[in-house]
């Protein structure tokens, strides 16, 4: 039994009081935010709450990352927007079923792992775009159903309310953390909204969130091959997006609270959720860092906060929808603006005298990507790959030779750096074959054969040395770089010359 309680995480010292506010703060925001997102993809709001409810509880249960909340997010709607508007709500249910089969399978195959090649400038950059995007997502706010601006005293009212809990966020902490900062605050707008009799717009006024518990419901659509051609490029990158999104989310939650998330875990329960939210009438979505963030900043470390914001987001759809569209929207306007100057990673400004001008335009080219395209997967993509190459650049010329010829007249080559695809051509150029004595040793003591080109380019370097009828010596070669040399013997030909065999000469 004790095995499967370590399995939620249960064991660990929970403050049930931090964690339930925490978690009734987090369904307040996640009311608005599930219907908007909804609403992008073409999809009616339950639709959005029921994925909200879905994934937060069962990530909440199952997940990797105490803490760390999930729903649906706009990443997700983008991308299946175009779906619903072509082929209808089925084929989204259907797609978000896949989509969650190959976060399993992701999670099965320890895939997580591959997050550690994300470079600290593309999680900065993710992230200042997150917050950017955030942000401007709550302008939409300012203006009337129309697309026209607010104007006059319905302006300043909806402007000071906003001010207003964002005042109450930033100062109350200051006084006291008997009571989550971002609840006072909605809790006291609200107040003044329904006993001031001011008029402002409500939940209510975007759409009604009453509804029943989420229905089970299979996708009524045809089990055929040409309906997986339809919904499995949609279902590859909602899983990848999803992925992404859920575990840099891991990772930014690791590091405020000081403690590590299990990555493959994660993906796990994050497949399982969606699979669920599809068959639950969901829209589907991943990990949330906005929500994350309020929960995390509320002082919740546990898992019991995110299974309270689940079941409370229930109760509203299911009870409380007559009093939670009453709640203002300024309130949650001025709550995730908060959250974005939080979610800002404002240190990453002033590191830019310090940081190298490559990693500089890595942050600010995914920063850029994240904001105009919303493409989270994109965006991080980009900027792995400017980085790695980057990388291989700077490494490529590290690769350096150490000329001397001894006693006997043997001239010896000790190579430096890692002999790879990029530092071949600079490999090759080190060595002056004809004018060198008949006899050659090439030390690797300090260097490394990384890949075939390495391997390509020792070859090469033989041959050469050969056609002139000098003999070379391979010196220091690691086991794994001996592995290398013999596996290659079936795609390349190794000279070395004075052992046919190719059994690489070492002290």
């Amino acid at each position: 039994m004790k095995k499967y309680l370590n399995l939620f995480d249960f064991s660990q010292k929970v403050n049930y009081r931090t964690e339930i506010l925490s978690g009734l703060t987090v369904a307040l925001a996640l009311v608005p935010e599930a219907i908007a997102f909804a609403l992008i993809a073409g999809l009616s709001p339950l639709t959005g709450l029921y994925a909200a409810f879905v994934m937060g509880l069962v990530t909440s249960i199952l997940g990797g990352r105490p803490g760390m909340i999930s729903g649906a997010t706009g990443a997700i709607a983008v991308v299946v927007v175009s779906l619903a508007k072509q082929y209808g709500v089925e084929y989204v249910f259907a797609a978000v079923i896949l989509a969650g089969i190959m976060q399993i399978l992701a999670g099965l195959l320890r895939l997580g792992k591959l997050m550690r090649l994300v470079p600290h400038p593309v999680i900065f950059g993710f992230v200042n775009g997150l917050a950017v995007i955030i942000f401007m997502s709550q302008m939409s706010q300012f203006k009337t159903v129309d697309g026209e601006w607010l104007t006059g005293s319905t302006l300043f009212i909806f402007l000071g309310l906003v001010l207003l809990t964002m005042v109450v966020i930033w100062g109350l902490p200051k006084l006291t953390k008997a009571i989550p900062a971002s609840l006072a605050a909605i809790l006291l707008v609200f107040g003044i909204v329904f006993f001031g009799g001011l008029d402002t717009r409500t939940i209510g006024d975007i759409a009604s969130i009453q509804g029943t518990f989420p229905p089970f419901h299979i996708p009524e659509l045809p089990f055929t091959l040409e309906t997986l051609q339809i919904i499995f490029p949609f279902a590859a990158i909602m899983a990848g997006v999803g992925l992404i999104e859920s575990l840099l989310t891991l990772n930014i939650i690791d590091e405020i609270t000081e403690t590590r998330g299990r990555g493959n875990k994660e993906a796990v329960a994050q497949g399982t959720a969606n699979i669920l939210s599809g068959l639950f009438s969901g829209m589907g979505g991943c990990a949330m860092i906005g929500q994350s963030l309020i929960n995390t900043s509320n002082g919740a470390r546990a898992r019991l906060s995110g299974i309270v914001a689940a079941l409370m987001l229930l109760v509203f759809i299911m009870f409380g929808s007559s009093l939670i569209e009453r709640v203002p929207m300024a309130a949650l306007t001025g709550l995730m603006i908060m959250v974005a100057l939080g979610t800002f990673e404002w240190a990453s400004l002033k590191t830019f005298r310090r940081m190298p001008k490559s990693d500089v335009l890595v942050m600010v080219l995914v920063t850029l990507v994240t904001v105009f395209l919303h493409n989270l997967a994109l965006a991080v993509l980009v900027g792995v790959i400017i980085s790695a190459l980057v990388f291989a650049w700077d490494n490529a010329k590290r690769i350096r030779a150490r000329k001397s010829t001894d006693d006997e007249g043997v001239k010896h080559y000790e190579i430096y750096g890692p002999l790879f695809f990029g530092s071949t051509t600079l490999f090759a150029e080190k060595f002056d074959v004809l004018k060198d004595p008949d006899e050659v040793v090439i030390d690797f003591k300090e260097s490394r054969l990384v890949d075939m080109s390495a391997i390509e380019a020792v070859n090469k370097i033989t041959e050469r040395y050969r056609k002139v009828g000098k003999k070379v010596h391979l010196k220091h070669l690691s086991r794994d770089c001996r592995r290398l040399l013999a596996n290659a013997d079936d795609i390349i030909e190794v000279n070395v010359l004075e052992d046919p065999t190719y059994k690489v000469v070492v002290d």
